[in-house]
């Protein structure tokens, strides 16, 4: 009973007063807001981009020579450029050694290309895969229309290749490609597949790539890039069983620091990652905005807090005699102090609500002007509100002191 009347005391106050209660949750509003704002924005954009790092399959990793992902240092990016590249023989080993491994595949990436039919043409910035039939189930990115890759494409180096979604309809816009002539670089490819369509929000191509055997990529194009570096081959390796995928990370690290001649001090010349470590390299390089944005909030939710203590506290000084009366007619000290407590903890989660809706709505906003998918991180409500909860106790608490304090003969004779 004590709690519903302080509750509804604590309400007639705030409704006797509408104007300075809300001017008081502005505060409050602009704190809360900051807060889930940038955490809804930043919610936004990890929710696409882990997405689409998460090209591989979920008992999938990868070899390469270069890192996966983050900043680094130049003297790291000199070091891993003196990487020797990764080949095909490497995939071999793998394929034959690695006894939990259920599929290997390989590709070799090239940029700047032009692929043509008729008089359609492709930007020159066309990006060729010389891959295997293990891409699509490795980089789940799968066949549409027609067919895979096969083995025996890649055995006898045919010139077939598989179109992106997007090349497809810029070169064959209101015909079928599948069994059609094309030409990559004026050289001849007999589309036999059609990829299915897979757009980014982060402007990543996976539709405007092609795929053609990787040993007819390096009968046309070599073995070095243009700029003359020994192109290096990327490894998909997909384990027998999500349960396997840690030992078959073991056994490819194993058997690729034997293949490279690695002694036992020596540190690893290749980058092994999954899906998961992609993400978690992610979420290390935005760990430092989430806390920066977080403190910007806190900081204005402490600015907003002393505010509410100054309003509380002339609430107080202007309701002297009330509480003398009330502390007269036999009020005891801790109903005094729950009335005030719940005036600044209501105050504050009203302003926190509306300061949660306002938040999510501006954190939302970058959905509206790009291709990331709206997202409410409704666990950003919850710590919004529980923040304005303790920042009512926390700086109501001091006012209701002094409330609760006031010796009764003294306040009845406050003018």
């Amino acid at each position: 009973m004590l709690f519903l009347e302080a509750l509804k005391m604590a309400l007639s106050a705030l409704k006797a007063h509408k104007m300075r209660s809300f001017l008081t949750m502005i505060g409050i509003i602009a704190g809360v807001a900051s807060i889930i704002a940038v955490m809804t924005g930043i919610s936004v954009i990890q929710t696409s981009i882990e997405k689409e790092i998460s090209v591989l399959g979920t008992q999938t990793f990868q070899v390469q020579k270069n890192a996966a992902a983050g900043a680094m240092s130049e003297e790291e990016w000199r070091k891993i450029q003196a990487r020797r590249p990764i080949t095909t023989d490497h995939a071999e080993a793998i394929r034959e050694k690695v006894k939990s491994a259920d599929m290997v595949g390989s590709e070799i990436w090239g940029w700047n290309h032009v692929a043509s039919f008729r008089d359609r043409r492709t930007n020159p910035d066309l990006v060729i895969c010389g891959g295997t039939p293990e891409y699509a189930p490795n980089n789940t990115h799968y066949v549409q229309t027609g067919r895979n890759l096969s083995h025996e494409d890649v055995s006898v180096g045919r010139q077939v290749v598989l179109l992106g979604h997007g090349v497809a309809e810029e070169l064959f816009p209101w015909t079928d490609p599948l069994q059609r002539t094309i030409k990559i670089d004026g050289r001849k490819f007999l589309v036999v597949g059609v990829l299915e369509d897979k757009s980014s929000s982060m402007g990543g191509r996976y539709n405007q790539y092609v795929i053609i055997p990787i040993t007819t990529f390096k009968k046309i194009y070599g073995t070095r890039t243009p700029d003359g570096e020994d192109r290096s081959v990327n490894i998909t390796v997909q384990a027998r069983s999500p349960e396997l995928l840690q030992r078959a990370i073991d056994e490819t690290r194993t058997v690729m620091r034997m293949e490279r001649g690695l002694r036992p001090h020596e540190e690893d010349d290749f980058t092994i990652f999954t899906n998961d470590s992609n993400i978690k390299t992610f979420n290390q390089m935005t760990a430092g905005i989430k806390t920066g944005g977080f403190a910007i909030g806190i900081v204005a939710l402490v600015v907003a807090g002393i505010g509410i203590m100054n309003i509380m506290l002339v609430s107080v000084t202007e309701r002297t005699r009330e509480i003398g009366i009330r502390k007269a007619l036999g009020a005891r000290r801790r109903t005094i102090m729950l009335q005030f407590l719940m005036e600044a903890i209501i105050l504050c989660n009203i302003g926190g609500i509306i300061g949660v809706a306002l938040g999510f709505a501006l954190g939302n906003v970058i959905s509206l002007v790009t291709d990331f998918a709206a997202h409410v991180p409704a666990e950003w409500a919850v710590v919004g509100l529980v923040f304005c909860t303790a920042v009512g106790l926390t700086f109501g608490f001091w006012p209701a002191m002094r409330a609760a304090g006031l010796d009764p003969i003294e306040a009845l004779h406050y003018e």
